[in-house]
């Protein structure tokens, strides 16, 4: 049997992943204490017939069960199935939204309080985020975008080999809270400025072509190609499955897009697993056409 543990702040879309992971055959559980993990891996290898995979959430309202974090990850070591997280975060601000907006109490708040609950619950699930195999950034993620982002993030549990994700991201957005590496696309001339380019993206040849004539891109992006072909094997070492690489720009629409899409290029031609994920692309758009429109 095979376990996905999910877990992370609150608000940043936990009972929504298990939701999905259910819909893709999970036997799921929600909010299930970890000391009764070992009971639930039981349970499962004895049903008739066996569950082959299932997912709970464990989340920080252990600690109201005067659990501390250490006994969390205690419970995980004495597991006898194979299992791996998934850990769900998001910035502060959005979570204190999201908590504001339904009028919830924060369970590790004072008097229910998002602000102090927010960085309460930081602090308490750092060491499982730390052990955490993937980690995926909700703030800008509509609840019916939420299946394709889990799939384009996670592996089959099966798949024991590296996948690069290349991310594009904007500034402006905000940088993708669960990145391994940020690498700001700045440095050149903005495409949103050349009236030819402004309505195109990253993914367009012209502006693919522009971002790699640029004084020293070309350099720039060998050098990242060695430093992650170097890194790539520590963490394999580390048992990593996923490595997210995120480019920035301001928008999120041009020179990041043609960066991540360059990269992934170059390292699909090696044989690897590369996925891509755009988080602004889409959005920047709409927002250029109603800036020029009220303009």
């Amino acid at each position: 049997m095979y376990l996905l543990i999910v877990t992370g702040l609150s608000g940043a879309g936990k009972s929504l992943a298990l939701r999905c992971l259910e819909e893709e055959g999970y036997f799921c559980v929600d909010n299930l204490p970890s000391s009764m993990l070992k009971e639930f891996v039981n349970l499962c290898n004895s049903a008739d017939p066996a569950i082959q995979k299932a997912a709970v959430t464990i989340d920080s309202r252990e600690s109201l069960l005067s659990h501390s974090s250490a006994t969390i990850t205690e419970a995980f070591d004495k597991l006898d199935a194979p299992y791996e997280m998934l850990f769900l975060d998001a910035r502060d601000d959005v979570l204190m939204k999201r908590y504001n907006e339904v009028r919830r109490r924060h369970p590790l708040g004072e008097a229910g309080d998002a602000a102090t609950g927010v960085k309460h619950e930081r602090v308490f699930l750092q060491p499982l985020r730390d052990r955490a195999n993937y980690i995926l950034d909700t703030s800008d993620v509509k609840p019916r975008d939420f299946p394709a982002l889990i799939g384009k993030v996670l592996p089959e549990y099966e798949s024991k080999t590296l996948t690069l994700l290349f991310c594009s991201f904007g500034y402006k957005r905000g940088v993708p809270v669960d990145a391994d590496f940020v690498l700001d696309m700045r440095f050149m001339p903005n495409p949103f400025y050349i009236s030819e380019l402004r309505p195109l993206s990253g993914l367009d040849a012209q502006v693919q072509e522009f971002v790699c004539a640029q004084p020293l891109v070309s350099e720039f992006f060998n050098g990242v190609e060695q430093m992650l072909s170097s890194l790539i094997p520590l963490y394999l070492e580390q048992d990593k499955h996923i490595l997210r690489v995120c480019f920035g720009c301001t928008g999120g629409r041009h020179r990041s897009v043609a960066a991540a899409e360059e990269m992934a290029k170059r390292f699909a031609g090696r044989g690897m697993n590369v996925r891509i994920y755009h988080r602004d692309l889409t959005t920047e758009a709409a927002d250029i056409k109603d800036r020029f429109e009220k303009g």
